[in-house]
């Protein structure tokens, strides 16, 4: 129906302004990716059997990789602090201390 009978102007997105739209997307989807690998990695920590250390220790690194990729991820989406993050992911300080962070 033209825009004169319903009173609707419709207002064509530019190239630039649809780009900026999949870039957002694309980046909270990652993110998001990001966030659950975390999860996954965690929750795989806090079940790991305490008397094997090998397995710990390789659960632990897995989880500071996740980790650190979920980081990166938040700083690409203009997300610099990441304390809140930490506290609502419960991240325990043995895996910050493998990203180098005290």
């Amino acid at each position: 129906m033209p825009s004169s009978i319903t009173g609707l102007v419709s207002h064509p997105l530019s190239g630039d302004t649809v780009l900026q739209h999949e870039i957002a997307a694309e980046q909270a989807s990652s993110l998001g990716h990001a966030g659950r690998r975390v999860e996954k990695a965690l929750m795989r920590l806090s079940e790991a059997d305490e008397s094997d250390a090998e397995a710990r220790d390789r659960l632990l690194n897995v989880a500071a990789d996740a980790v650190h990729g979920y980081f990166i991820q938040r700083e690409l989406c203009g997300l610099r602090r990441h304390d809140d993050v930490i506290e609502d992911m419960a991240i325990p300080r043995r895996v910050l201390a493998r990203l180098g962070a005290s």
